[in-house]
């Protein structure tokens, strides 16, 4: 049975991701607004979902789930939808100008 780590969105991020248009296609998550929770065994996301639905620590909306294979999904209204993580792109190297000699 697969095994899903669940991130949770903080708290300061979880109004903008609530009043956040819907859009489709893959969402981009950043790292840097969720915290490591625990682990779940299920064999699908909505099974997590049923089985943390009444306990003290549901999904909430935002809530990023990850497979054991390192696919994402975040918890939407309507369901869960893919997601990926956000990777910024390198700072092109530019060469240091060739020194004069004097």
């Amino acid at each position: 049975m697969p095994t899903y780590q669940i991130h949770r969105l903080k708290e300061t991020q979880s109004q903008q991701f609530r009043w956040a248009p819907h859009t489709s296609g893959v969402m981009i998550v950043k790292p840097k607004d969720y915290e490591q929770g625990s682990s779940v065994e299920a064999p699908t996301p909505y099974a997590v979902w049923l089985a943390l639905r009444d306990t003290d620590a549901p999904l909430r909306v935002g809530d990023v789930l990850e497979a054991e294979e390192g696919e994402l999904m975040v918890f939407k209204y309507i369901g869960f939808e893919q997601a990926r993580w956000y990777v910024p792109e390198p700072v092109p190297q530019t060469p240091a100008p060739p020194l004069a000699v004097t």
